[in-house]
């Protein structure tokens, strides 16, 4: 920090400098597991400020400038899935850098996501381009809508007297965002089945994983690897904190399970509907969005704040 005071750069210089040094010193870390895989994991993220979320072009923009001063072939660019976010991903896809595309909620959004990143294969291919060495991830996360759901389900439960009403309430307590998680998964298997996807997988096209976030359980109720049995399965990933980490080397069940009790998981979606719920997905996805993106906004403002207290501090000493 003292060399970049020094050097006369702004807070996001040295910001920049700070982090992009960790980032490549993991990319390099991790190397001999991308080189290994052939490309397929050993990535290491890094997102593009927050605060240009809903800024197609500035998102564009700073991507390709974070791929360009990192330098590794083995970063992502994480870009959130907001309706400005999206056509960037294609953008960027399609300017051949690899992206994460992250706070994806709903099924509908990953659909969206997995076109964009189709589209920028498309572009690239277009141009004579090789697309065979890109890769992308399309990022849901998973316990904050049973949070979010299961707040709305104690809210109607206060003063309900009817049995039949509560019944139906209790039972999708804590199994919405698995189910949903699970469907995405059957929309994804539809999307490389296709005649479209196809021709870019003869061209050496590699499948957009989905990766599950936010998968420690917050519910002590629930089980504390949850959102670790129930996904497992092929082209998923799983980023897991580290107690649940423990948790899962302690009593995890590995096996693949993203197929499992599918029609069950229709039913669950739908039940939301039923009168005696009346819980609006759309309506949660979206407040889980907005919400996303502001809990990326306040640490990274906050983060700016402080090595902007730490610049004045040391200013006078560099």
């Amino acid at each position: 920090m003292e060399a970049g005071i020094r050097a006369n750069l702004s807070v996001q210089e040295i910001y920049e400098s700070l982090v992009f040094d960790d980032i490549r010193n993991a990319c390099d870390i991790l190397m001999p597991v991308y080189q290994q895989t052939d490309g397929l994991d050993g990535y290491v993220s890094i997102e593009v400020p927050p605060s240009i979320a809903h800024d197609t072009e500035k998102t564009i923009e700073e991507a390709k400038r974070y791929y360009a001063q990192i330098g590794r072939p083995n970063v992502m660019i994480k870009i959130p899935g907001t309706s400005a976010g999206l056509p960037a991903v294609e953008a960027v896809i399609a300017a051949g850098i690899n992206v994460n595309v992250t706070l994806l909620f709903s099924v509908d959004s990953y659909v969206n996501c997995a076109e964009s990143y189709i589209r920028g294969l498309e572009a690239r291919v277009a141009k004579g381009e090789d697309i065979s060495k890109i890769a992308s991830v399309a990022s849901f996360f998973l316990s904050r809508i049973d949070s979010n759901i299961d707040e709305r389900i104690v809210q109607k439960l206060k003063g309900m007297d009817q049995i039949t009403a509560r019944e139906k309430l209790l039972a999708i307590k804590g199994k919405i965002a698995i189910a949903n998680a699970k469907l995405a998964y059957q929309e994804y298997k539809k999307i490389i089945a296709t005649d479209r996807w196809k021709a870019l997988a003869a061209k050496g096209a590699n499948v957009q994983r989905l990766l599950w976030a936010s998968t420690s359980t917050k519910n002590p109720d629930y089980s504390d690897v949850m959102y670790v049995d129930e996904l497992i399965g092929p082209d998923t990933v799983n980023t897991l904190p580290p107690n649940t980490v423990d948790a899962c080397s302690d009593h995890c069940n590995v096996d693949s399970r993203i197929e499992s009790n599918i029609d069950e998981a229709y039913h669950l979606i739908e039940s939301l509907k039923d009168p005696d719920v009346d819980i609006d997905l759309d309506q949660v996805m979206d407040e889980l969005l907005t919400d996303g993106i502001e809990k990326f906004v306040q640490p990274f403002e906050a983060l700016m704040q402080s090595l902007q207290e730490k610049v004045d501090r040391l200013s006078p000493v560099a």
